[in-house]
């Protein structure tokens, strides 16, 4: 599997306080405990589908991962601390 970020996309992630960095991301991958999130909203849908996932990294922060798998590649959407409402979905829903 080979992640995939734009220049665009690690911008903005940078500018998050705090910043996110793509070993992070790495480390919210190789930690995730629970299941795939499919994005519904109509505003955020693509083609594959855009997926979420709640996961610590490796110092126990949380980040919401945003991305597309593509054939063996992950393409990152974005990466944030996710706010308490994210956290209850992931939870019950996945």
């Amino acid at each position: 599997m080979g992640f995939v970020i734009s220049e665009a996309v690690k911008d903005k992630i940078s500018k998050k306080e705090p910043p996110v960095s793509m070993r992070e991301i790495e480390q919210c991958f190789e930690n995730r405990v629970y299941g795939l999130l499919l994005d519904p909203r109509e505003k955020n849908k693509t083609d594959p589908p855009t997926q979420w996932f709640i996961a610590p990294t490796n110092k126990n922060r949380l980040l919401k991962i945003v991305f597309i798998q593509k054939n063996s590649d992950v393409i990152i959407k974005t990466a944030y601390d996710p706010n308490d409402e994210e956290i209850r979905i992931c939870k019950k829903y996945a």
